[in-house]
């Protein structure tokens, strides 16, 4: 069965996160039912990260094992034209050796946290980023940000509802920037651990408020506690931007 690696963009608002849910919608429920347009029969697609509820993504990977070989534009159209009026868009097909697997093949994953800092509401982007009422300390935040840097044991960042084998991750880029009322905190890793880039969003927060200090932060992470964690954020906020993987020459 040739294997398809699809590039997906999804606003997550009206989802209840990636993964097949038994209660409500899913981007991987909506692929699933896309495809069985396509093929005419139930096949699996497989996602680089389980994105929560209310997440969106720019660049989710996933793959799907298909029946038979189709022209790569046929199944990006045929996807987005099946899939349409839900706010998921196949933005590219490449086919792949069967080795690759969307989640396991994976080298590094980037994400993107959006706060709107301004008195007044949005009104546009209410679902696409996280409004704080208020104005933010950005060059405290940054300086804060570093020292989550590198290689940690992350379990004060870490869901209590989280399987990852391991909370030791190492965080290779943490950095916050603005422009306007807009703050943009990027964080890149191999992987994370559930709602890990929220909890570290959260407290970053608490510094931006002036609460925690840049050794608050550093003390709450090397106590490995979950009660140590500042406010989870929602995740209106927050974006997968990309997935890496090693430079396998596509089949097509």
């Amino acid at each position: 069965m040739p294997r398809y690696r699809l590039t997906l963009e999804y606003d997550g608002t009206p989802f209840l996160g990636w993964q097949v849910q038994p209660d409500g919608p899913s981007v991987q429920g909506r692929l699933i039912e896309a495809f069985r347009h396509l093929t005419r029969t139930t096949v699996d697609v497989r996602g680089a990260g389980r994105t929560d509820s209310g997440v969106h993504a720019l660049g989710q990977v996933a793959h799907v094992d298909l029946p038979r070989e189709y022209p790569l534009h046929v199944i990006r159209e045929a996807i987005n034209y099946h899939i349409r009026p839900d706010p998921i868009v196949v933005l590219d097909v490449t086919l792949v050796p069967d080795t690759f697997d969307a989640r396991f093949s994976a080298i590094g994953r980037h994400y993107l946290f959006r706060i709107l800092a301004r008195r007044a509401p949005p009104a546009i982007e209410k679902f696409r980023v996280w409004w704080v009422p208020q104005t933010l300390d950005v060059a405290a935040m940054a300086q804060a940000a570093t020292r989550l840097e590198g290689r940690h044991d992350f379990t004060t960042f870490r869901a209590s509802s989280c399987q990852a084998k391991s909370p030791i991750k190492t965080l290779d880029l943490f950095r916050v920037t603005a422009a306007g009322d807009e703050i943009r905190i990027e964080a890149s890793a191999r992987s994370f651990m559930h709602n890990q880039v929220r909890s570290m969003v959260g407290s970053l927060k608490m510094v931006g408020e002036g609460k925690w200090s840049g050794d608050d932060l550093s003390a709450a992470l090397e106590a490995r506690d979950r009660a140590r964690c500042g406010a989870v954020t929602p995740p209106s906020g927050l974006y997968l931007v990309r997935v890496d993987y090693p430079p396998t020459p596509p089949l097509v």
